[in-house]
């Protein structure tokens, strides 16, 4: 079990974690405020809102493993 999804590309088995390209957008929204004059006191901390279930398929495979598909149906994506 991963955090994130691009050890699970990589061949891991599954993750589960907050969205990497949201987190960069709502970044850029941060910086967007402090270059208008806000400054970065004013600003509050924010938790991620969008997490992502990840599995391959291939290495569940590999382990011999099966995924069941109540799961299968809850994952964001699926590798084959």
């Amino acid at each position: 079990m991963y955090s994130s999804s691009d050890f699970v590309e990589a061949g891991g088995l599954m993750s589960y974690g907050p969205n990497i390209t949201d987190l960069f957008r709502r970044a850029a929204d941060f910086v967007d405020k402090i270059l208008k004059g806000t400054k970065p006191a004013d600003i509050p901390v924010e938790q991620p809102m969008k997490f992502e279930f990840v599995v391959n398929l291939k290495t569940a495979n590999q382990l011999g493993l099966t995924i069941e598909p109540n799961v299968l149906v809850r994952a964001q994506r699926v590798i084959k």
